[in-house]
């Protein structure tokens, strides 16, 4: 096997993900399928972080939106990505991939604390590192925290799973003209306003040059063909 075009990358996979077929939680064939391929990237000797979103239990904005105060909802959802990211850790140890949870806030009977150092630690030992409950903070989301994560554990790459190949000039599902981008700048990104990620997030990475790559984890295979150095989805750089 070629050398790894990739160190150390974050992934940061939503909530919505993980339904595959449900309405609601988490669907096991999807968690399964995910974690062999997390597994073909460790094996191939690259570490990996994984930031983990909770819509498919509770988003904060959403329950905000239905009356409830935002902050507590918020701190719902943060809960909601701690009980998706154990379900991703047994999937991924059932595929033989040594993981840890590490969370924003405290949930020590369940997982550890979040660490920096601990945590680039555990990824220097080949594990698998999910870092659960956002920043521990409301009013950021998900996209952001992965952003913040990839920059603080120094990762290569920070790579966001969707459900389509990559950024496309208007909504591939609605509009049959809507054109791929193989390659576009973060500035490109705000200024047209592509519902890539969180504007917070795609300005932090901006900031600290951290490059963003949008592939379709639906694709068998595609975080491997990644990592090997093809061509995958669209760069955010």
């Amino acid at each position: 096997m070629s050398q790894p075009a990739c160190r150390r990358i974050l992934l940061k996979v939503s909530g919505e993900a993980l339904l595959g077929e449900l309405d609601y939680g988490i669907d096991p064939k999807v968690s399964s399928r995910i974690a062999r391929e997390v597994a073909a990237v460790v094996n191939a000797g690259v570490q990996i972080g994984i930031v983990i979103g909770g819509g498919n239990i509770f988003r904060g904005k959403g329950l905000a939106a239905s009356g409830i105060d935002r902050i507590t909802g918020d701190h719902m959802g943060m809960l909601a990505t701690v009980m998706n990211a154990l379900g991703l850790q047994d999937a991924l140890e059932r595929a033989g991939v040594t993981t840890r949870v590490m969370s924003a806030i405290s949930v020590r009977e369940v997982c550890e604390d979040y660490i920096r150092r601990r945590a680039i630690r555990h990824l220097e030992k080949e594990r698998a590192v999910i870092f659960a409950a956002g920043t521990g903070n409301p009013f950021f989301t998900t996209d952001t925290a992965a952003a913040l994560r990839a920059i603080e554990i120094g990762a290569d790459l920070m790579i966001k799973a969707t459900m389509v190949d990559g950024i496309y000039s208007a909504d591939p599902k609605t509009n049959p003209d809507a054109v791929r981008y193989d390659r576009i700048s973060y500035d490109e990104v705000i200024e047209r306003k592509l519902a890539v990620m969180d504007t917070n997030a795609i300005v932090l990475c901006r900031d600290q040059s951290m490059p963003i790559r949008i592939v379709d984890l639906n694709r068998p295979g595609e975080l491997d063909r990644l990592i090997q150095g093809e061509n995958v989805g669209t760069l955010v750089s």
